[in-house]
């Protein structure tokens, strides 16, 4: 019997690098709109919360169409961009092949999670998706942390939920779920420690001791 029987994950900036698609997506939108005012420091803060949350702090009058101008582009592009981390693949077939229950939990929109997965091949290894079109509260809300453990008929001391970003801590611990920090977060693993994270790991396979109860 494994420690843990359940992984919920993040998925961009932890299972798939999508980070220099969304930079250069909000990087085209702001340029466009804002000259000058947005550098690519700046923008590291948007990765993460859902897009009307950022675009409601850039100028509560546009929201719409900044939404609409970064969907473009970001969809144009998103083919050509996007890459599983390393390792990834291998990990979620071990996962998958020693019974372990497996979720997305993001703050995407549901369409761009499923091509993102079908891109992957990975979308036959998850029993549930959970994307910003099935929540009323995104992360760091637990909503739809619980929701993935309702889907996949798990409780919250079964679970692992892992992630980049702060939001998927704070979900995690809202809902009873222990957390793990990736260390290839664009934001860095000093700051996701702050926020106390059950676990951290800097390769996705050490995933695998984690849920064996193996770790140092």
């Amino acid at each position: 019997m494994t420690q843990y029987q359940t992984v919920l994950f993040d998925l961009d900036g932890t299972l798939i690098d999508t980070n220099e698609l969304i930079i250069q997506s909000f990087q085209t939108v702001l340029d466009e709109r804002f000259p000058g005012k947005y550098s690519r420091e700046t923008i590291l803060p948007f990765l993460g919360p859902p897009l009307y949350e950022t675009f409601q702090q850039v100028d509560s009058t546009q929201v719409e169409q900044l939404i609409a101008s970064y969907r473009e582009w970001n969809i144009a592009n998103h083919d050509a961009m996007v890459e599983a981390f390393p390792g990834v693949v291998e990990t979620i077939q071990q996962l998958h092949q020693m019974g372990i229950k497996l979720a997305i939990v993001s703050t995407k929109r549901n369409e761009m999670i499923e091509r993102a997965l079908e891109l992957m091949n990975l979308r036959q290894y998850f029993s549930a998706v959970i994307g910003l079109d099935d929540v009323q509260n995104a992360k760091p809300d637990p909503e739809p942390v619980r929701l993935a453990l309702e889907k996949l008929d798990a409780t919250p001391e079964s679970a692992l939920m892992v992630g980049d970003n702060f939001h998927d801590i704070m979900a995690a611990r809202a809902a009873g779920v222990a957390s793990v920090a990736v260390a290839w977060s664009l934001k860095g693993l000093d700051y996701l420690l702050a926020f106390e994270p059950m676990y951290s790991i800097h390769a996705i396979d050490e995933i695998v001791t984690i849920v064996e109860g193996k770790e140092q």
